[in-house]
């Protein structure tokens, strides 16, 4: 299975965020700082998305976005696991 099939499962069944990159939606994972992390010990401080490298293959560092209204900027982008996939740290703007 592919990381595109479970991000549109996932998609489908409302559990992502539309982000807009150059007036293009997308649906992503978002946590914000109040989202908790390591099964619930500990909160996150950073804005983050994660999504197939393949739906925001040119997602770099000091691009801007909008979630909800609210406008970010990539920090920092990173592939997870074998490439696939990836996260990319925000700054709200």
């Amino acid at each position: 299975m592919r990381v595109e099939d479970l991000y549109e499962a996932a998609a489908r069944a409302g559990l992502l965020t539309e982000v807009e990159v150059n007036s293009r939606p997308v649906p992503v994972e978002f946590r914000s700082p109040d989202d908790t992390v390591l099964d619930g010990l500990a909160l996150s401080t950073d804005h983050t998305i994660r999504y197939p490298a393949s739906w925001l293959p040119d997602l770099a560092a000091g691009q801007s976005l909008r979630i909800g209204g609210v406008s970010y900027r990539v920090r920092d982008v990173r592939s997870v696991g074998d490439g696939s996939e990836r996260r990319a740290l925000l700054t709200r703007t």
